[in-house]
């Protein structure tokens, strides 16, 4: 057997296990393969061992192969070298062990037909697994495969380690933002990844493999028990890689990849991606001028809005993470409709007052002209005054905004029904229109009929309605000057009353009774019909509000 496998031929594909690809060779990927399959090997001892990565292949019959080894060596023996006495056993083993060696594999067909006692124990006392073939196995071919395959996975490596660099370079040239960086940071790495700040507040978390809720469970604890770090490495108890970021030459938070699942370690590529994230987001952060706090809020807004999160469990953690009270409070989503002024300062602004009011709250700009809150109340705080004190402040720098609220919730997972309701009664405000004394924001109660059919004004339906209805008064109106629109709208409004109609008219009982017949033979109907007075209300009062401007 030859001492040096560098003086073997070039390495062969043949017998390559496919399932190692992409990743380092363990002792127990060289087991699984077919060219070391045919010895029949039996783990002796050192079975919890075999995930020792194998750096290379060395084929050895002297008494003291350590001195040939680096370390990370997979050693194939025919047992002819070994001593005879236990002492030299122990010795052999010890020089192994403390180089590095990966494992030792032993062919039982020359010299031994079972391992000796004193290896046996030699190895079972230090943990190196020690692995017997019982049948003959050619050891230079265990090499050419062994080794085809570590320096395939080595090229793949820095193939996939190249493609990460350019997959954040072009990331950075698009001029990315932070929820984009870390979503490709996790779909890169295939495990979860959370940016959180100096205060350990968690504000993107990109969950792989796991749920938010498994991951951001507690998430201010278990952070504050894993220590900064100040360069890429696994710390703390549940060994979490984390990566300092840095802004302006000050450290502003950290990047952090947990273990998925829990107990996994990190290779160099968990490593780059890590570390190509955090360079990414400090560009980001000179490039984005919105603060990322602000973005994180933003963000869960719309989320929770929106009911995006996946579970109720999901969205409670994800609250709790930013540092926001999920359990024994009250929720109320306030919405700011119209155009105020730039949503940033909007933003700001509501936060500012919020603040002052002492009223904590998740603000955003939810779309277009829409200005989003969600009040987090102790459960004695009541909600009215200070929801009137931001809508009058809003309404006297911006007189045509709209404020609404939805219902107060006891969990955060139902806040969008709130926001619903909220957006529902925007939608039914009607321009002009007083609300009751001592009140500048708009609720579900103050939907009548009137509120109603204005917020489905744009519904074909309801404009069809309209002309279906009174079509053809407002046609007869208009060709022949009349007003019988007027005096149908007084007698509806006096419910069928034909006296307080003419008075409210100005006209005589005869002319009243003469206009109302007319009305009658143009539109096919009987105004004695409390059904038929009924239908002929709505849609009097759906054509003002199709009027309202």
């Amino acid at each position: 057997m030859s001492e040096n496998a560098g003086t073997s031929p070039p390495p062969v594909t043949e017998g390559l296990d496919t399932h190692t690809a992409g990743r380092p060779v363990t002792v127990a990927d060289v087991l699984a393969l077919p060219v070391l399959a045919t010895g029949q090997p039996q783990v002796v001892t050192g079975e919890a061992h075999l995930d020792r990565l194998v750096r290379w292949v060395h084929i050895t019959e002297l008494t003291d192969p350590a001195s040939f080894l680096k370390g990370g060596e997979l050693v194939l023996t025919t047992g002819m070298p070994l001593p005879d006495d236990a002492a030299g056993v122990r010795r052999y083993v010890d020089e192994l062990t403390d180089i590095g060696a990966a494992a030792l594999i032993i062919e039982l067909v020359r010299r031994y037909h079972r391992p000796p006692e004193s290896l046996v124990q030699a190895c079972r006392t230090r943990g190196l697994p020690l692995i017997t073939l019982a049948r003959d196995v050619n050891f230079l071919e265990v090499t050419q495969v062994v080794h085809a395959l570590i320096l395939g996975n080595q090229a793949d490596a820095m193939r996939r380690t190249q493609r990460i660099h350019e997959a954040f370079t072009a990331l950075t040239l698009r001029g990315a933002g932070p929820e984009d960086v870390v979503r490709s940071a996790a779909e890169m790495s295939g495990r979860t990844v959370v940016l959180e700040n100096l205060v350990h507040q968690a504000l993107i978390c990109e969950p792989s493999g796991t749920t938010v809720q498994d991951a951001l469970t507690d998430w201010e604890r278990r952070s504050r028990v894993t220590p900064l770090g100040d360069h890429s490495e696994a710390l703390g108890p549940e060994a979490w890689l984390v990566v300092p970021v840095a802004y302006q030459g000050e450290r502003w938070g950290r990047v952090v990849m947990l273990s998925t699942p829990p107990g996994v370690g990190f290779g160099p590529e968990d490593v780059t991606v890590l570390e190509r994230t955090a360079m990414a987001l400090t560009i980001a952060r000179l490039t984005h001028p919105t603060t990322w706090e602000r973005t994180a809020h933003r963000s869960a807004l719309r989320d929770l809005a929106e009911q995006r999160h996946h579970s109720p469990e999901d969205a409670r953690a994800r609250f709790a993470a930013l540092g926001l009270p999920a359990e024994d409070s009250r929720f109320l989503a306030v919405l700011v409709a119209g155009r105020t002024e730039e949503g940033a300062k909007s933003e700001g602004w509501l936060s500012q007052e919020l603040r002052i009011a002492g009223v904590t709250a998740l603000v955003g700009e939810l779309a277009s002209a829409r200005l989003g809150a969600l009040l987090v109340l102790r459960p004695s705080q009541p909600w009215r005054p200070t929801v009137e004190r931001l809508a009058r402040s809003f309404l006297d720098q911006f007189p045509d905004a709209v404020v609404s609220v939805g219902s107060e919730v006891t969990d955060i997972a139902d806040t969008a029904r709130s926001f619903r309701e909220a957006a529902h009664a925007a939608e039914a405000a009607v321009p002009g229109e007083h609300l009751p004394e001592g009140r500048s924001f708009h609720e579900l109660s103050d939907i009548g009929l009137r509120q109603l059919l204005y917020a489905l004004r744009e519904d074909t339906r309801v404009q069809e309605y309209v002309e279906r209805q009174l079509g053809r008064l407002i046609d007869h109106d208009s060709r022949h000057g009349t007003n019988l629109l007027t005096t149908l709208r007084h007698y509806l409004d006096a419910a069928g009353s034909k006296t307080t109609a003419a008075r409210r008219g100005n006209l005589s009982r005869e002319t009243i009774y003469q206009r109302l017949r007319t009305v009658e033979r143009l539109l096919d109907c009987d105004l004695e019909s409390g059904e038929r007075r009924t239908e002929l209300h709505v849609a009097l009062t759906a054509l003002d509000v199709l009027r309202t401007r």
